[in-house]
């Protein structure tokens, strides 16, 4: 397999982070060889670049294909795009998973499109409440997804952590700013993770809820909601 600077010069940005197994999996169980999804490309999807090697290098993880690429390889192999990536994290990453264009989520939320790119390009979502339950709906995101297109993972889980071993009303409201969940669904996963923090803090459970709060926190909320979803909620 030639290395990936071997390989010749190719259009478009990446994609969304792309899933070699998948690829691979799709093309044996359609019964095709590396050179026929070539040609495919080549010839229905104007890809005069790709060649069997490149698909080989796709397959095996050391070239991501772009978002061009990845959209004609899905054709070639009859399934969606969103079948040959891994789960997304950022906003490109769901709005590509989804088929959609950037001017499509613009509309959806009700922003111009330059400025939801700058938002794409910063890796970090930002908008307001009505904003932000238009963008859950439109990419399907649970409450956690929408922490992480938020960027806002860390804090969370900096403050979960406080919450958790300290006085968690001290920390409620800040959390609860962070969330798409209703106050009281916060509120309420807290307590109880508070409370089995207080019976456990001497034992490795204890420790282990300390150091991992933010997986805890979703699993209460889970418990807690049947879902962990009761609309956005921002304190």
């Amino acid at each position: 397999m030639p290395r990936p600077d071997a390989l010749p010069d190719r259009p478009g940005r990446p994609a969304a982070p792309f899933d070699p197994l998948a690829a691979h999996r799709f093309r044996t169980a359609l019964g095709m060889g590396p050179e026929l999804v070539a040609r495919d490309l080549r010839v229905s999807y104007g890809l005069p670049h790709v060649g069997p090697d490149l698909v080989l290098a796709w397959e095996g993880g050391s070239v991501q294909p772009s978002e061009a690429e990845v959209n004609a390889l899905a054709g070639t192999l009859w399934c969606s795009p969103a079948e040959l990536l891994a789960r997304p994290r950022t906003l490109r990453e769901h709005r590509l998973a989804l088929g959609l264009g950037p001017e499509d989520v613009a509309r959806a939320v009700g922003l111009d499109t330059r400025s939801y790119l700058r938002l794409e390009e910063r890796d970090a979502w930002r908008g307001t409440d009505r904003q932000s339950a238009a963008l859950i709906a439109l990419f399907g995101l649970a409450p956690a997804e929408y922490v992480t297109v938020s960027g806002q993972d860390e804090r969370l889980a900096e403050l979960l952590t406080k919450a958790v071993t300290t006085r968690w009303q001290g920390h409620a409201r800040q959390i609860a700013k962070l969330v798409p969940l209703e106050r009281d669904v916060v509120d309420d996963a807290l307590r109880s993770l508070h409370a089995e923090y207080r019976a456990r803090m001497a034992t490795p459970l204890g420790r282990d809820l300390r150091d991992r709060a933010a997986e805890y926190f979703w699993a209460a909320v889970e418990k807690g909601t049947g879902e962990g979803d009761r609309g956005v909620g921002q304190g």
